[in-house]
């Protein structure tokens, strides 16, 4: 006769959810990406990168750029790849765009797939969706813009008929993730938004340091050009675009009609309007400007761009002595390594 003893659920040992997240978040990050599409091309689409320091402009910018391709006649997708998910806010007149990933979450727990409709929205042409990221402290935000392209690809992204297909990147951030699209060669080419300032022109310099890395190794993809955001005419963001050798595709004013009209979720960027001119013309070089190859520059020939008041050239580094570290005078301590004499 057979005897089961069966623990009491009470008794039995909880998982600990520490352990559970940890290994969740292991095995998250041994996880590759998919393999680069190499399918037939179903239409000829550029897909365009966009870089820069976080609060430079660069959602300011691509949301009045595709509003003003999409008035232009192009079909245009415009794609926000930051965690902020703050991309589409200004061409939705501050509406939250449900995200990828919150969306993918959402419906895989409900058993449900995504669809189109659920992440992507229209506004007088542009077509828009936010890739999202995680929560604060809960996962990597590049593993969730890896996690937010394979859904596009389930999707069909590949057989979507887009002219352009528009990429805001965090450029601060320079994990694998938000690299993505250079070292994968999903794109052809990259545009960095910049301005006259030290902070944002060293992000600019990192972007044209990955472009020219993967270069090395094989890949494709370019640098278009600069667009200068903000630009209070001292010329520093045109000379760092000379010197690493790409163009500037244009230079916004620091207006305070630009701030105004941007603080309240309004597009400048319409055909006949005081700015129409300057979008129109930025939609034109971004269409037209050849992907290149940069020349960045050393941490020297960066600072060498600014004044030596702004960026404290001659100040000079003053080594510590371990009685500066300790605060009072330091004993020598004899070591008591051993060493062996070689024979």
């Amino acid at each position: 006769m057979n005897v089961v003893l069966r623990v009491p659920d009470a008794d039995r040992a909880k998982p600990d959810p520490q352990s559970t997240l940890r290994e969740n978040l292991r095995h998250e990050a041994s996880q590759e990406p998919d393999p680069v599409h190499t399918g037939p091309v179903k239409k000829e689409t550029q897909i365009i990168a966009i870089y820069g320091k976080g609060g430079i402009g660069k959602s300011f910018t691509l949301a009045n750029l595709s509003y003003m391709m999409a008035q232009q006649g192009k079909k245009v997708l415009l794609i926000g790849c930051d965690p902020k998910s703050d991309t589409t806010s200004l061409l939705f007149g501050g509406k939250a765009c449900p995200t990828i990933i919150e969306t993918s979450t959402r419906k895989k727990l409900a058993g449900e797939q995504v669809e189109i409709g659920d992440v992507c929205f229209i506004r007088d042409g542009v077509f828009a969706m936010e890739l999202g990221g995680p929560e604060v402290g809960r996962g990597c935000g590049g593993r969730g813009i890896i996690h937010g392209f394979e859904t596009l690809e389930k999707l069909g992204f590949h057989d979507w008929g887009f002219d352009f297909v528009l990429l805001d990147f965090l450029g601060d951030v320079v994990c694998g993730g938000f690299g993505l699209p250079i070292a994968r060669d999903m794109c052809q080419k990259v545009i960095v938004v910049g301005s006259n300032d030290l902070q944002s022109l060293y992000v600019a310099n990192n972007v044209c340091s990955a472009v020219e890395y993967f270069r090395k190794l094989g890949g494709n993809v370019g640098v278009a050009g600069m667009v200068v955001n903000k630009d209070d005419g001292t010329g520093e963001a045109a000379a760092f675009a000379e010197s690493v050798g790409i163009p500037v595709l244009a230079s916004i004013p620091a207006h305070e009609d630009i701030r105004r009209k941007s603080a309240n979720y309004e597009i400048i960027g319409k055909p006949g309007g005081q700015w129409g001119a300057l979008f129109e013309e930025l939609a034109r070089n971004v269409a037209e400007a050849p992907p290149q190859r940069p020349t960045p520059l050393s941490q020297d020939g960066l600072l060498g761009l600014f004044s030596g008041e702004s960026v404290g050239r001659d100040v000079v580094l003053t080594p510590a002595t371990m009685e500066d570290m300790c605060g009072k005078a330091a004993v020598s301590k004899p070591s008591l390594e051993v060493i062996y004499d070689t024979v």
